[in-house]
């Protein structure tokens, strides 16, 4: 039995440049990454870790230095599929790309995705039901909120059903019922995701809480992770990662409160796994800073992850790999609205035995990251994408089995 661990963790929107397709969705010019580090200017960033990994030689990242031996293998990925939301790109990564974009609302939800809500729910009425940043729209409408007892729905640029209420007035478990419920009513829409958006507070203080749950469609094939969990292996999401599959490909899931909690738990699973995926998501980057347009939060956050990665680092064994990456873009500085931006995402491959300064390219799919992967923990990628396995670990990494096969 394999017992090589694999470590893939997103820094939830910390894309690497805009994809050459990147005007078609009005994203011309992002770039997460460097945009950041300018960000601060004459202060600069303190990134030592990862750019002795090898950040900076990644194509197309200019803001960070090159360091004469990058102790990881690097390189970024492109998107095949249409979009530039969570979960078009963890499915594309997990060898599952989408053909066409989740439906967008850019006027708001129909009267008949509202009217059939409020029946199935039995609520009277819905605030706001349009295109509007998360935070605002609870400091606007929270005190009507309370007063009506009216949810708050609103969409984004993504494919997202959002319901924001407030846990005690309203009460968490029944906003997440009627969640439930929408994902049911919105399945024949093929809406991507309802989001919970649970907050907390008075007027003029109101706070969003860690309990989001995020309801997904299921992926529309079989990915990485239902074929590592068929064949026996240890499947872990940390993180939304149980909500962006529905909970399917994992043996199991850890709730977490942020980067800091996420990296905690992330470390928890290598001191005590025997071997299989840990698949981390930290979604800060993106909900806190990228979404909120904060380029100083993010760098703050960025700094904050890179001074984590040597305890980390300090309980791998010695076939372990651990792959940095990311799901799509976010770039703080971007002019226009407040939503994700279409960007290639990183690859920092490192652990005892990957070959350090090897350079991975550019990669056609992110689907690359989950066939290596598979690769890795010793099946015959059947996904999309293409394994860089080998150029990883070269000859000390064992060759797969037949398909679906255990060693």
């Amino acid at each position: 039995m394999m017992q090589r661990r694999v470590f893939l963790i997103v820094l939830d929107s910390l894309g690497v440049g805009a994809l050459p397709d990147a005007e078609d969705f009005g994203d011309t010019g992002a770039h997460t990454l460097d945009h950041i580090v300018r960000a601060r200017g004459s202060q600069g960033i303190a990134l030592p870790h990862m750019v002795a990994l090898g950040l900076g030689h990644i194509a197309g990242v200019d803001s960070l230095p090159r360091v004469k031996r990058p102790r990881a293998a690097f390189g970024r990925c492109a998107e095949l599929s249409p979009g530039k939301d969570t979960s078009t790109g963890h499915w594309e990564m997990m060898g599952c790309p989408v053909q066409e974009r989740f439906p967008t609302f850019p006027n708001g939800f129909p009267p008949q995705i509202i009217d059939a809500f409020l029946a199935r729910t039995g609520l009277e009425g819905v605030l706001e039901n349009r295109p509007a940043s998360g935070t605002e729209v609870i400091d606007r409408l929270g005190a009507e909120h309370i007063r009506s007892g009216w949810p708050i729905v609103y969409t984004s640029a993504d494919s997202v059903f959002q319901v924001a209420a407030h846990e005690e007035h309203f009460g968490l478990k029944r906003l997440l019922d009627v969640c439930s419920i929408a994902r049911e009513l919105l399945n024949e829409y093929g809406v991507g995701r309802v989001i919970a958006r649970p907050f907390v507070g008075e007027v003029g203080h109101f706070e969003r809480t860690y309990n989001r749950r995020d309801f997904s469609l299921e992926p529309p094939s079989e990915t990485v992770l239902d074929r590592l969990l068929q064949a026996g292996r240890e499947v872990i999401g940390v993180g939304k990662i149980e909500d962006i599959f529905a909970a399917r490909g994992l043996s199991r899931s850890i709730h977490t409160e942020g980067n800091a909690d996420g990296v905690s738990k992330t470390i928890e699973c290598a001191e005590e796994l025997e071997s299989g995926l840990v698949f981390v998501n930290l979604v800060d980057f993106d909900m806190l800073f990228g979404h909120r347009r904060n380029a100083e939060g993010y760098a703050a956050a960025l700094e904050e992850f890179d001074r984590c990665l040597p305890q980390l680092e300090s309980c791998l064994r010695a076939d372990d790999v651990v792959m940095l990456t990311a799901d799509h873009g976010n770039d703080p500085t971007f002019s226009v609205g407040t939503d994700h931006t279409r960007e290639y995402i990183p690859v920092l491959a490192f652990g005892p035995r990957v070959r350090a300064g090897a350079d991975l390219g550019t990669r056609s799919s992110f689907a690359d990251v989950g066939a290596t992967v598979e690769e890795l923990l010793g099946l015959a990628p059947e996904g999309s994408g293409q394994s860089f396995a080998t150029a990883l670990m070269g000859a000390s990494n064992p060759a797969g089995p037949q398909r679906g096969e255990l060693q």
